[in-house]
């Protein structure tokens, strides 16, 4: 797309994206700015745009096209964990003005998007988030007529995903922590230089999508202890979210989870959000008794056999 029709989009996802006030532009750059490699296209008729990608070729050890819920340390990881598979298409953001809607356009674009997805080999059409660069989980319920929309042309809903909601107004102090971490000699960062190398430790202990996260967020934070990497935690890679976040194994039990969630969100209340999204989240234990999180959007994923 040009960036007028780019800025157009961006116009258009502001007003129509209610459930997500002040992100759609944000959502509309960060799709069209997605990893190399991938296949992407944007859409548009008057008054309305949709988003859809081809997935990349399935990395080396992935074992699900849905979000896992496990985890590998203490913490539980909060990002997206689908594998990407090189015959399913997505259809990543879908938005019609509200001035448009009730009109047959968004029934329009899908299926437009279909038909681009076709041409680039996809047998199957999901709306369902495209890791590591992607909109949403999948659709959120209370986007009603995208469901609706969904199911009328076939869609058959497969999984269920959510995130949690975090207050940042209340105590997200770690300075205790800190403290007894230092004397256990581990030391907290925020990355700057060293971005790529707490890129390269996620990409080693998890996989090259949320590495691909970690390089892309707006705040990445970190533990280390004799130069070893321990864990990570991201927000921004998705626009306002948190997350992926991870410890490795060797680093169980020693509270660094609650630490770098805590750094994270703070960022962003110093950012100017009162609240923030974690999301895609397996466990909820964690983030309940780590920041008072509580379960709130729920997302419906959505498939359909193009062939």
């Amino acid at each position: 797309m040009t960036a007028a029709e780019l800025a157009e989009a961006a116009t258009i996802a502001e007003a129509a994206l209610t459930l997500d006030a002040g992100q759609g532009a944000a959502l509309v750059a960060r799709l069209s700015r997605p990893p190399a490699g991938r296949r992407w296209t944007a859409l548009t008729v008057d008054g309305g745009v949709v988003m859809a990608s081809m997935s990349n070729v399935p990395e080396s050890g992935t074992m699900s096209d849905v979000p896992e819920s496990g985890t590998m340390s203490d913490v539980p990881e909060s990002g997206t964990m689908s594998a990407n598979e090189p015959d399913v298409g997505h259809l990543d953001l879908l938005a019609v003005h509200p001035s448009a809607q009730g009109q047959g356009r968004g029934r329009a674009l899908v299926l437009a998007a279909e038909e681009w997805l076709r041409g680039q080999g996809a047998r199957q059409a999901r709306w369902a988030g495209n890791p590591p660069c992607y909109a949403w989980p999948g659709i959120d319920v209370r986007y009603t007529a995208a469901a609706c929309l969904a199911e009328s042309l076939g869609y058959e809903r497969y999984h269920v995903a959510w995130n949690m909601t975090a207050d940042l107004t209340g105590d997200l102090s770690v300075d205790d922590d800190l403290l007894r971490l230092e004397k256990a000699g581990v030391a907290v960062h925020a990355a700057g230089d060293d971005r790529e190398r707490v890129a390269a430790f996620v990409a080693e202990h998890w996989n090259e999508r949320w590495a691909w996260e970690a390089a892309n967020a707006a705040g990445l934070h970190y533990a280390e202890r004799d130069g070893t990497i321990l864990a990570f935690a991201a927000w921004g890679a998705r626009p306002s979210w948190f997350g992926p976040m991870g410890t490795a194994p060797a680093a169980r039990g020693l509270g660094l989870g609650r630490v770098l969630l805590r750094r994270c969100l703070a960022e962003q209340r110093a950012a100017g959000q009162a609240s923030a999204q974690i999301g895609w989240v397996g466990p909820l234990r964690f983030y309940s008794r780590a920041v008072g999180a509580r379960a709130e959007r729920v997302f419906w994923l959505y498939r359909r056999d193009l062939v």
